[in-house]
């Protein structure tokens, strides 16, 4: 996870914990700038994953009082209580938390563990409609995939997944000197914007999802390869979609995937 402060000597005491990939970011003026891309309002109710120890915090804090911090490390939430006093703080993984804990529709924002992106980010595409936005940070080739467009090497499950249920953006990078201790690849900031609902009209979303991976199980072969295991694992019989499956998923835009996915009358 990678954690925001403002002064790296200040916070020398605290030692990074391997296990949770903690990184600090040390650079006041990059932790302001990512608070400022989520175009927070008075009235936005912000949750913030993996708060550290508080830089991204006090300027998120400055945008509005609706704030949440969602943190596992339990030396993070004694410090963020003792530089903020009695901020609201959800003291476990984000993983495990959903949008009941959260009032009405959030914004999110965090550094989050490189490890386990995907994880996170299905889990953020899971609250659906509760969601307006998010800005995250994290590893730059990631970003490239969730951003990327069709017929590019970058192009991919991340890319159909990531765009289905959101407009992704590629802000900025982030060098590796902006952290202590510094990681071995630069980092980028995404921002992606949430409709209000979906308007695909695809009701089993986990079933698309399974979809879309198999779709690119084998990139380098046709969809009607790749997709063979999964047709006969749900019975379908392909030719009721007019469509040529001769062609490989990186071809396919992410509305047409949907729209393929919605004529198998899954």
């Amino acid at each position: 996870m990678v954690m925001s402060l403002t002064n790296k000597e200040k916070y020398k005491k605290f030692k990074p914990l391997k296990f949770l990939g903690q990184n600090f970011l040390v650079d006041d003026n990059i932790a302001a700038k990512i608070a400022g891309s989520l175009d927070i309002s008075p009235d936005d109710y912000v949750v913030e994953i993996g708060a550290g120890y508080g830089a991204l915090t006090k300027h998120i804090l400055k945008l509005t009082k609706n704030y949440t911090a969602v943190e596992i490390d339990r030396k993070c939430v004694e410090t963020l209580h003792e530089k903020f006093g009695d901020i609201n703080i959800i003291e476990k993984d984000f993983l495990l938390t959903n949008p009941e804990e959260f009032p009405g529709r959030i914004k999110i924002i965090g550094n989050i563990p490189y490890n386990i992106t995907s994880k996170i980010l299905f889990k953020i595409f899971s609250f659906g409609g509760s969601v307006s936005g998010v800005v995250i940070m994290v590893q730059k080739e990631y970003a490239a995939r969730m951003t990327s467009q069709p017929r590019t090497k970058d192009y991919g499950i991340i890319s159909v997944q990531t765009q289905f249920f959101s407009k992704p953006k590629y802000l900025f990078s982030v060098p590796p000197t902006a952290f202590f201790p510094k990681p071995d690849v630069t980092s980028a900031i995404v921002r992606m914007d949430f409709p209000g609902e979906l308007t695909s009209g695809i009701k089993n979303i986990p079933l698309f999802q399974e979809f879309v991976r198999e779709s690119f199980s084998q990139r380098r072969k046709t969809m009607k390869n790749s997709l063979n295991g999964f047709f006969q694992k749900y019975k379908i019989d392909p030719a009721i979609a007019d469509f040529d499956f001769s062609v490989r998923a990186e071809t396919l835009t992410p509305a047409e995937f949907t729209a393929l996915f919605t004529s198998l009358k899954l």
